[in-house]
């Protein structure tokens, strides 16, 4: 993360102002007082012509830049350490960056920017906001900033200081309180130019390697393989200047070509191990499918690794994949320091380079072999029209991954000539060695691993190691100790054991299983790396065999395996974590079944006990309006990640969420569908019918109400008759009317043409109390005459209003 000095600038208060006045009356800068002295981009000249009592021949004080670089990369932080050797201090000091063969009294003189670590001992001054000063004056012997080198084209960088001690006035033109950087062309990012030294350190060193891939649509959009792109397998090794992994302008090995072309590291490993005298340990990564996904989905590859004062140097490579013969990564990258320390970061953008072993210019072109083969060189934007980092203003290309190198752990006795920092001393914080097992009976651990090789090749004493895996933790609250051991040793042929000792090799891996189902054997070897000194034979085994089982039951139902692959890497950096294997179905079932064999594991893994470092969080950001408008819902609130994210990871949850409720939401009124229009009531003449609705829900919370449940409309059957012939039809009406009357009760039912009816039923309850509601009532038929041809003798149904007073 990045901060403008004016988001960080800091105001004196009266109290720290009264401190400060002592200091610069030290500093003399004029005879104005400081109210009288412009803001002006002047006055940091004023600064850098401040005039005091000298000292002449000082070692005590020194500027330094974490790794001691001569090159510095655009826009990458530094760690900037200002120091004094004890017993001396200084009270106050001054800080700047600017251009070579610049005077720093206009802005455009200074050159990148300074980022405050700790508020309580570092400022930007008030005056000058480019350069940092004391927050207040006292006694002190370190500082630390970070400085974010300013954009590529700036040219060489002069970092200056002052100090103050008492009366005397250490300038920035002197030696140690200078320091010069140039900057580094990015077409030789990763190159090994300069003569590697001899190392000097003490101990061992454990470091981490993570690696981060940027090269995504995003970042490189021309023609970019979107289906196949991934990071094939990180292979390398720590190792001494004697052995070259690969460099650039050197030739690619057979390993380095299969890495290039196809990201395969079988070969490369092989000839690392062919090296193990030159080589403390092999470093293997993850592959990554696809390239690039967002950390929060996917955790950056890592790999731990550790130096020695004899192999302090570590080269790793992944291709870059679909690509004709693309990869990335550090050669010979020195992790010891002229101070005879171990550094403890190394952050590195990386760009593309050419293994000299295919000809292709895209991602995808056919494979076409360079003949005769050429040098490593990293590609550039020129090199070919179709290449996907052209660009024919010949701009430098886009980084596509950066690798961060941490020192997680030092052992033994250390002699480095600076002073541990803070850092050091937290990265080193581990369990002492113990000569004696003392496991409680909680901790489940796996048998120890065999001895490591010794750490010393001549007969200085030294140290070798062996490991074991925390399986389970019966009780938490009974630590359990550690999970390596170490016991002092010295190089071969120099112990007082007998001289027809010999000295072998660690065992290859095991060859694959000597049948595809069922029972058979495989075996590993070893070769002998130093024969007795007394000219004896050596007896040791050189070949191991041991039984294999692939697919025991080898029926019709039984599909054949792939071995299993290597375990992945631990998915915890640091405590508890889990670890996986796979391996693949070779042939399935021959009966056309599932294949029934598992084809991933998983076990737990202990890494190094979690050193974390406190988030620097923003304050939360206020709730977010609700996800509804009405009812139950959601709303959330954010924070920023203020501190770097190379200072550690952060696990403080960067959102938060609770639910919300508003009014209940306005529920309308809900009907039935209408049901069928009644039976006129008249018989004759102008009458009505009517139809119903039911309420399914009431109207609740402000909801639309509910609209009518009964409508009536207009009927007519036919005129009734008024003439006088009207009196003899009633008459024979009633008569009709008697007889039917006289039937029903000699049959118990109505009469009507072809059929006996059952009487009419009682009418049904009203469906409603109010508001219009219906009554029902029914005939059914109770029997038919076989010489019927009426069609009308069947069930009857009548409807009629009831309730229609309104509610």
């Amino acid at each position: 993360m990045r901060v403008s000095p004016a988001t960080r600038r800091l105001s004196l208060s009266p109290a720290l102002l009264a401190l400060a006045l002592p200091l610069a009356a030290a500093l003399a800068f004029s005879d104005e007082t400081l109210d009288k002295v412009p803001k002006s981009e002047g006055y940091c000249s004023r600064i850098l012509r401040a005039q005091g009592t000298r000292r002449e021949g000082y070692t005590e004080f020194s500027l330094r830049v974490e790794g001691d670089p001569d090159f510095y990369k655009p826009g990458i932080s530094y760690r900037v350490t200002l120091s004094a050797a004890p017993p001396s201090y200084f009270r106050g000091f001054t800080l700047i960056a600017l251009k070579e063969n610049r005077e720093g009294d206009k802005e455009e003189d200074h050159a990148g920017t300074f980022q405050i670590i700790d508020e309580e001992e570092t400022q930007f001054m008030s005056n000058c906001p480019v350069a940092v000063t004391e927050s207040t004056p006292r006694r002190r012997t370190r500082i630390q900033v970070f400085w974010i080198a300013p954009s590529a084209g700036t040219g060489c960088v002069i970092l200056k200081a002052s100090i103050v001690q008492k009366r005397i006035i250490y300038f920035q033109d002197e030696g140690s309180l200078t320091k010069k950087l140039c900057e580094q062309d990015s077409m030789f990012d990763g190159v090994t130019d300069k003569p590697i030294l001899d190392c000097c350190a003490c101990g061992t060193a454990k470091y981490r390697l993570t690696f981060y891939g940027n090269w995504s649509e995003k970042t490189h959009p021309k023609d970019y393989p979107r289906r196949a792109n991934h990071w094939s397998a990180i292979i390398g090794g720590s190792h001494s200047k004697n052995y070259v992994l690969w460099e650039y302008g050197g030739y690619a090995s057979e390993g380095v070509k299969q890495v290039a072309e196809l990201g395969s590291p079988v070969k490369m490993e092989e000839e690392i191990r062919q090296q193990s005298d030159e080589v403390l340990t092999v470093i293997k990564a993850k592959a990554q499918w696809p390239a690039w996904q967002p950390l929060n989905v996917r955790a950056a590859p890592s790999a731990e690794f550790s130096v020695d004062r004899t192999r302090h140097l570590m080269s790793f490579l992944t291709m870059m994949g679909p690509s004709p013969d693309w990869n990335v990564g550090l050669s010979a990258e020195d992790l010891c320091t002229k101070e005879c320390g171990w550094v403890q970061k190394v952050v590195q953008d990386l760009i593309p380079w050419d293994a000299g072993t295919d000809s292709g210019v895209t991602y995808e072109s056919p494979n076409k072999p360079t003949i005769p083969q050429e040098k490593i060189r990293p590609l550039t934007s020129l090199d070919h029209p179709q290449s996907p980092f052209y660009d024919p203003e010949g701009g430098s290309i886009t980084q596509v991954a950066r690798v961060v190198i941490e020192r997680i752990a030092r052992k033994g006795e250390q002699c480095n000539i600076v002073p541990d920092n803070v850092d050091d001393i937290v990265a080193d914080l581990a369990p002492e060695e113990k000569d004696e097992d003392d496991t409680p009976e909680t901790c489940i651990y796996s048998n120890w691993s065999p001895w490591s090789a010794c750490s010393s090749s001549t007969c200085e004493k030294g140290k070798r190691m062996r490991q074991r895996m925390l399986k389970a933790q019966l009780d938490l609250s009974v630590p359990c100790p550690d999970t390596q051991d170490f016991q002092p040793c010295m190089g071969p042929g120099c112990s007082d054991e007998d001289g027809s000792t010999c000295t072998m090799s660690e065992w290859i891996t095991w060859s694959p299983c000597s049948i595809s189902c069922g029972l058979g054997m495989r075996s590993r070897e070893r070769y002998v790396k130093q024969f007795p000194e007394d000219g004896s034979v050596c007896t040791l085994p050189t070949e191991e065999t041991e039984k294999c089982t692939v697919n025991e039951e080898c029926s019709p139902s039984s599909c054949l395996m792939t071995e299993w692959g290597e375990w992945d890497e631990c998915s915890a950096t640091c405590g508890m974590g889990m670890k996986k294997r796979h391996r693949m179905v070779k042939m399935s079932p021959a009966d056309g079944s599932m294949c029934k064999a598992e084809t991933s594991q998983a076990e737990k893994c202990m890494m190094p006990e979690c050193h974390t470092i406190p988030c620097l969080l923003s304050p939360w950001s206020e709730w977010s309006d609700c996800s509804v408008t009405c009812g139950k819902g959601m709303r959330t609130r954010q924070r920023m990640l203020k501190s770097l994210a190379e200072l550690g990871d952060c696990n403080e949850e960067l959102e938060q969420a609770e639910k919300c409720m508003l009014p209940e939401c306005p529920i309308d009124c809900e009907l039935t569908e209408w049901s069928q229009w009644s039976e006129c009531n008249k018989s004759c003449g102008k009458g009505h019918m009517i139809r119903t609705r039911m309420i399914q829900m009431e109207p609740q919370f402000g909801g639309a109400p509910c609209p009518e449940t009964v409508q009536r409309k207009k009927c007519r059957i036919r005129k009734c008759l008024r003439n006088p012939s009207i009196q003899k039809l009633r008459w024979r009406e009633a008569r009709e009317s008697r007889r039917s009357e006289q039937l029903r009760e000699d049959s118990g039912g109505e009469q009507f043409p072809g059929c006996r009816m059952r009487p009419w039923t009682a009418w049904s309850e009203c469906t409603k109390l109010c508001g219009g509601g219906i009554q029902e009532r029914y005939m059914t038929v109770k029997k038919r005459f076989k010489s019927s041809q009426f069609t009308s003798c069947k069930d009857k149904k009548e409807i009629r209003a009831c309730n229609v007073h309104p509610c």
